[in-house]
C-alpha cells in the first residue's frame, strides 16, 4: 500500500506542471510538502533550490526572451540548465547568469544548440520521467524520493543524495527504461552512515550535518 501510494505521489508530482488551475496549486502543495518530508535535503535547502530556480528562470527570461527554450532544476544548490537555444553565445550567456545568482554552488550546462522541442516532444519526456519514478519504487532499491528525474529529448538526467549502491540501481533504472536515449549521472554519492544520519534527521526534525560530498560523477 505504501509503495503504491509514494508512486502516486511521485507521479503527481511530475504531471502537475502541465496541469491548470487553483486545485492543482492546492495538490502541488500536499504532494510537495508529504515529499519534502522524507528528502534527504534540509528544508531550508529545499527552499533555497526553489528560490534558485525562480530566479533563474526570472533572470534569464529578463535578458534572453524568445532566444530559446530553458528549463532549470536546482538540486543541493546546483543548478541543471536544460533546453534548446539557437547559439553558443546564447548557451554560455546563460550559464553565466545562472552562475550569478547567490548561493548557487554549480552549473550544470546541457543546453543544446538547435530548434526547440515540441509540446509532443516535452509531453514525452514527462512521461519518460514519470516511468522511471515509478519504476524507482518498483525496484525497492532505493527511496526515490531521494533522486530527481529530469528528462530531456530522450536523456535522463539524475540528481540526489544516495549512497554508491543506490545510485547504482537508479541508474541501472533509468537505463533500462523504454524511451530513455542516454543516462547523465549527475548524483552526489554519500557513505551509508551519512545516508541514514541524514534520513533519521529528517524524519524526526532534528537538524542533520553539512553534507560531504565522496564524489561525484562528471
Amino acid at each position: 500500500m505504501k509503495k503504491h501510494l509514494l508512486a502516486a505521489l511521485l507521479v503527481g508530482a511530475t504531471a502537475l506542471p502541465a496541469l491548470q488551475g487553483c486545485v492543482t496549486m492546492v495538490a502541488a502543495g500536499v504532494t510537495s510538502g508529504v515529499l519534502a518530508t522524507f528528502d534527504r535535503r534540509s528544508l531550508g535547502t529545499q527552499t533555497e533550490d526553489e528560490s534558485i530556480e525562480w530566479k533563474a528562470d526570472t533572470r534569464v527570461s529578463e535578458k534572453l526572451r524568445d532566444r530559446g527554450h530553458f528549463n532549470f532544476t536546482s538540486y543541493n544548490r546546483k543548478v541543471l540548465i536544460t533546453g534548446e537555444v539557437a547559439s553558443e553565445e546564447i548557451k554560455t550567456e546563460a550559464e553565466r547568469i545562472v552562475s550569478e545568482i547567490p548561493n548557487v554552488h554549480g552549473v550544470f550546462n546541457e543546453l543544446v544548440v538547435g530548434p526547440s522541442s515540441s509540446f509532443s516532444d516535452r509531453s514525452n519526456d514527462a512521461f519518460i520521467t514519470s516511468k522511471i519514478k515509478s519504476r524507482s519504487v518498483d525496484s525497492g532499491k532505493f527511496n526515490p524520493v531521494h533522486l530527481k528525474v529530469v528528462t530531456e529529448a530522450g536523456t535522463a538526467f539524475l540528481l540526489g543524495l544516495l549512497t554508491q549502491a543506490e545510485a547504482d540501481s537508479a541508474i541501472n533504472v533509468a537505463r533500462t527504461t523504454a524511451g530513455v536515449r542516454r543516462v547523465v549521472n549527475l548524483i552526489e554519492t554519500i557513505s551509508p552512515a551519512k545516508a541514514r544520519e541524514l534520513d533519521v534527521a529528517q524524519s524526526s526534525g532534528q537538524k542533520p550535518g553539512p553534507v560531504p560530498v565522496e564524489s561525484r560523477a562528471p
